[in-house]
């Protein structure tokens, strides 16, 4: 009775004899004997249930099924091929695809260096970006839309995802405040001396707005806009509208003649960026890779350097 158990090197070996017609050079194209090749034809032949050369002392022909089995068979083999040439190009990062979810603080500030580098050496590697805030970026991770996050927050297990959190680095906050503004002589500022001017704030929802609140606690700001983006802030600030207190991964939106930033001494005042992955089941190469990078990068680099980009 026939099976379905076919090899790949007995349909090579079909070919291989569809092609020559003689069995004596086909065994030497599959760099068989004669007897092994002979063999792996009549096994072939007996796991199909049917005979597939008509042989004689002087040709060799396919059989109408033979010629029937022979279209299907160099499919199986070209798919065969190319799937493994894919493969091939995958582990070798000649190509693959990436997904990142970052805080687009991240995204706008020290990432795009880091992509460019991986992009420059795996051109042939899709990137995807996704920036949004912690909770839209560990979700993505957890829906199988990224394969690892920038977040600010912890990952926690829901619904069954067990997720984990890997400590990237920790960002302090800073004062910004215009040039011309009485906090910018003061060269170390506690919280308390913010509570008397109007005070730009990120929404509630946002990384930056939740370490402030927490650290920050009890005392009670002058808030006078709350805001999403941190443009936003910015033009605010430079309008002399209010100040505002933002972590050292994003300075690079306040680099302005026109603004001055000083660090800020508060306990507990700082903001911890992990990178967040599902715990079941490997990363990708291309996925791994960049991966590798940004940790590399990240632990050659201090948040001050950073800025310089």
């Amino acid at each position: 009775m026939p099976t379905t158990d076919l090899s790949t090197r007995q349909l090579r070996a079909f070919a291989a004899l569809a092609d020559e017609r003689n069995f004596t050079r086909a065994a030497q194209r599959c760099h068989l004997s004669q007897p092994a090749f002979s063999t792996l034809i009549r096994t072939l032949e007996e796991t199909v249930g049917a005979r597939l050369f008509d042989r004689d002392t002087r040709s060799v022909q396919l059989t109408p099924e033979g010629r029937q089995f022979e279209s299907s068979a160099r499919r199986l083999l070209d798919d065969m091929q190319e799937l493994i040439g894919d493969l091939a190009d995958r582990v070798e990062r000649r190509k693959g695809r990436v997904s990142v979810a970052a805080l687009p603080s991240l995204a706008a500030g020290w990432l795009p260096q880091i992509l460019a580098e991986f992009m420059r050496t795996w051109p042939g590697i899709a990137v995807e970006l996704h920036d949004a805030l912690s909770d839209a970026c560990i979700a993505r991770v957890r829906n199988h839309e990224a394969d690892f996050a920038l977040s600010a927050s912890e990952a926690r297990s829901t619904a069954g995802v067990d997720l984990r959190s890997t400590k990237l680095c920790s960002d302090r906050f800073h004062l910004v405040c215009r040039t011309d503004h009485p906090l910018a002589r003061i060269d170390r500022l506690s919280p308390k001396q913010l509570a008397a001017y109007p005070f730009i704030q990120m929404t509630r929802n946002s990384s930056v707005r939740q370490a402030l609140d927490a650290a920050l606690h009890p005392l009670k700001l002058n808030t006078v806009f709350e805001v999403e983006h941190l443009a936003t802030v910015t033009g605010l600030v430079e309008a002399g509208v209010g100040i505002s207190v933002v972590p050292t991964l994003t300075l690079f939106h306040f680099q302005r003649e026109t603004l001055m930033t000083r660090p800020l001494s508060a306990r507990g005042l700082n903001r911890t960026i992990h990178l967040v992955q599902r715990r079941e089941g490997s990363l990708s190469v291309a996925a791994q890779t960049l991966h590798d990078l940004i940790f590399e990068r990240m632990g050659s680099l201090k948040i001050e350097d950073m800025l310089a980009h």
